[in-house]
């Protein structure tokens, strides 16, 4: 059975989401994936995703870089 996500343990979920934002934000801003990183680690997005009361790591990694962006479908 899948444990309950919790402040303690959020870091297991967050790489893979900040790695899928990072790939699409360098390829759309044309820079490296390094500074990629660094816009989303410095972003308001990134710190209300690392706090489990948002809930915001329930989202995919698209509606996450939307967020990040300002982009809307």
């Amino acid at each position: 059975m899948i444990g309950e996500v919790n402040q303690s343990n959020l870091y297991l979920l967050l790489p893979s989401k900040v790695a899928w934002m990072a790939d699409m934000l360098s390829e759309d801003r044309n820079t490296s994936v390094v500074e990629a990183m660094r816009m989303i680690y410095s972003s308001d997005v990134y710190r209300k995703l690392e706090d489990e009361t948002t809930k915001m790591w329930h989202l995919g990694p698209i509606a996450l870089y939307q967020g990040l962006t300002g982009l809307s479908v």
